[in-house]
């Protein structure tokens, strides 16, 4: 339930109509939301094969890329909005991407575990690394490369010359506005060149 709220949530900081990358994309969820429910149109990034196969049978355009090698294939200001959803923490050159992010779209929407959660923030108190559904691995065996908070990515967005048009957190699918780096699992950003 959650997960769709999320993708509801998110699909609404997307304006109708809009030209969209989404980097990291999965199995093309999004993108078929955005394409059906808000007529939308654009591509998938993704590196992992089956999930490539899954935006082909949803009929998403996908292309398979490392994103580390960054966006060189597309012009400056070919999309409207790049979505970079859950993919930032997996990075190892995140400004770099930040940076590619702004230059091949007008606004970028991004999403992140927050470390800063009060879960999490428990979680450390008791001197252990936190296991929870937006950091579900253990330490050992991450994925992510890195762990960030709401005001981590306010200096690093600041630092890159972005503006922030709009930030609130998410748990359960639901949007926090009050206090999001304390009562948020996700952080959401909103944002554009300054």
């Amino acid at each position: 339930m959650s997960e769709r709220r999320e993708l509801e949530v998110i699909a609404e900081l997307v304006p109708p109509g809009s030209r969209v990358l989404d980097l990291g994309c999965g199995g093309g969820e999004l993108l078929a939301h955005l394409r059906d429910a808000r007529g939308c149109t654009g591509y998938g990034v993704e590196i992992d094969d089956q999930n490539v196969l899954a935006c082909a049978r949803r009929g998403v355009n996908v292309i398979q890329l490392n994103l580390e090698e960054g966006l060189a294939l597309f012009e400056d200001g070919s999309f409207d909005v790049v979505l970079q959803l859950q993919t930032l923490q997996h990075l190892r050159n995140t400004e770099r991407m930040l940076r590619e992010t702004a230059r091949v779209g007008r606004l970028g929407i991004l999403s992140f575990p927050n470390f800063a959660h009060w879960p999490n923030r428990m979680s450390v108190l008791r001197g252990r690394m936190p296991v929870t559904k937006a950091l579900p691995y253990q330490w050992y065996d991450t994925p992510n490369i890195r762990v960030g908070t709401f005001a981590d990515f306010e200096v690093l967005a600041q630092r890159n010359g972005l503006r922030i048009l709009d930030s609130f957190g998410l748990n359960g699918g639901e949007p926090v506005r009050r206090w999001p780096n304390l009562r948020a699992s996700v952080a959401v950003f909103k944002f554009e060149r300054g």
